[in-house]
């Protein structure tokens, strides 16, 4: 039994460190701001995750009891990710943080759309 716990616990550290090396390498080689914000949101997050959930098997098949104290780790980090990573958007759009050239779905730079931050693509592919 201790091989099959010891396995899963190699597996889940594996997974997770590997999320978490995804999530590096996309926040050091993405090229625009926007895109950096979903290495560390959603790889970076899910590796964890992964390691945090490793660590409550293996301390709760050799404590013989569940160690739930440690689920509140990934349980506050699925929930303070995606809020953080929303302002941090929020706030480079209101900065005008230049975006790479490649990007799509550019906000308009000026008219009534431009206020709402609507780009209006929805429009012309429903009209043609």
């Amino acid at each position: 039994m201790e091989t099959f716990v010891e396995a899963i616990v190699c597996l889940l550290l594996l997974v997770g460190s590997l999320f978490t090396l995804i999530g590096a390498v996309g926040l050091a080689r993405l090229p625009d701001f926007f895109m950096r914000l979903h290495g560390p949101t959603k790889s970076t997050t899910l590796g964890v995750g992964g390691i945090v959930l490793a660590s409550v098997v293996y301390f709760s098949a050799h404590n013989n009891f569940a160690s739930l104290h440690e689920l509140l780790i990934p349980a506050f980090l699925f929930l303070t990710a995606p809020i953080s990573a929303h302002m941090l958007a929020k706030a480079g759009t209101q900065q005008g943080v230049p975006l790479w050239r490649a990007t799509r779905g550019r906000p308009p730079a000026t008219g009534a759309s431009a206020n709402r931050g609507d780009t209006g693509e929805l429009r012309e592919r429903d009209e043609g």
